[in-house]
């Protein structure tokens, strides 16, 4: 006989707790994907790390690739209002804009974790790749591309991104030295006029 309590767990939760409890799990994938990748993380790993049941992983999100999509929709939020900001301006500075950009979300701990959780994935893993490469390019790249009063902008905005994410991976992920403890305005003034020419140079 089960108490109430395990009960409601296997079940459908009142609505009170629904958004708490995709939260939790959220929180959990998050943490999951980062520390194991895509290839080692399993519902019922999130679903444990939440506290929860392997159902209720899949009632409110489905299967693994559509859990990391979520997850990542909800790392990269922070992302989508700061860049904003670097649409915001002269584009003759846009490269430095989106450079501060990019160095401010890894430098912040809040965002560094599930961003080192999108990328590992992203690496070893096509679906979870795939599913970054459409967030990064629909939310990301086209709108800076936009911006640009050039024929070739998309390849132009792809190029500045492979730059900051060339440098974020050895500085952040493989933590390479002397740029893994380099200060980071130093790297910014060095780093910003190279995306700028990718973004508008000649």
């Amino acid at each position: 006989m089960t108490d109430g309590v395990t009960a409601r767990k296997r079940g459908r939760p009142p609505r009170t707790e629904s958004a708490d409890t995709r939260d939790r799990i959220l929180a959990a994938a998050r943490e999951e994907f980062s520390e194991r990748g895509y290839e080692k993380t399993s519902v019922r790993g999130i679903a444990k790390a939440a506290g929860v049941d392997s159902a209720l992983v899949h009632h409110y999100f489905g299967t693994k690739e559509q859990v990391f999509e979520a997850a990542v929709e909800v790392a990269f939020a922070p992302a989508l209002v700061v860049r904003d900001t670097v649409l915001e301006g002269s584009v003759e500075d846009v490269g430095e804009r989106m450079t501060r950009m990019i160095f401010g979300l890894w430098e912040n701990p809040v965002t560094r974790a599930p961003l080192l959780a999108i990328v590992r994935s992203a690496v070893n893993n096509e679906a979870a790749a795939s599913v970054f490469r459409r967030l990064v390019s629909a939310q990301l790249l086209r709108r800076i591309a936009g911006e640009l009063d050039a024929p070739d902008a998309e390849l132009r905005a792809e190029l500045a991104a492979a730059q900051l994410v060339g440098i974020a991976m050895l500085r952040y992920v493989i933590k390479v030295e002397p740029l893994a403890s380099a200060d980071v305005e130093q790297i910014i003034a060095r780093v910003a006029p190279v995306v700028q020419g990718h973004l508008t140079g000649a």
